[in-house]
């Protein structure tokens, strides 16, 4: 785990970064964003790398003055299981507190993980409409959603 490192990417990162998720988004475990949506909301990502490969990365979405999400986390599979995605994470954590943020969101499969790091379940009701209207509703599995939702009070 020494040789992988977390840095803040530039928008030459996005070509590869969406690379990275490609499958992910095919089978609708991620969303996809295009490029020029990538561009906007660069400044929230953190990627890992390992050399010069991408391997992995994640998002801080501000939702409110309160209210952040991690979202887009991926690793790429023949990283997982090694921490990155757990690296990751605190990352976003630490970004989100530093920020004096309140309250981190995240919708995932990967329950465990998060509850792990002290993310705890939540109702999908109690998500902030702006979330549903903003992400959700370009989901394949909208309105029937299968991952579950977790907080963390930061």
């Amino acid at each position: 785990m020494e040789d992988i490192v977390l840095v803040k990417p530039d928008v030459s990162y996005i070509p590869f970064m969406q690379e990275l998720v490609e499958e992910d988004v095919k089978n609708g475990n991620i969303l996809e964003r295009s490029s020029n949506e990538m561009a906007t909301t660069i400044r929230s990502y953190v990627v890992a790398k390992k050399a010069d490969q991408i391997i992995g990365f994640a998002a801080l979405h501000i939702h409110t003055i309160d209210l952040a999400e991690i979202r887009s986390l991926i690793v790429h599979k023949d990283y997982r299981g090694q921490s990155v995605g757990k690296k990751l994470i605190d990352f976003t954590i630490q970004e989100g507190k530093d920020l004096k943020l309140k309250k981190l969101l995240v919708l995932t499969y990967k329950q465990k993980l998060f509850e792990s790091l002290g993310f705890e379940e939540i109702s999908k009701e109690s998500i902030p409409e702006t979330k549903i209207w903003a992400d959700c509703i370009k989901c394949k599995h909208f309105p029937i959603c299968d991952e579950v939702s977790l907080t963390l009070d930061i």
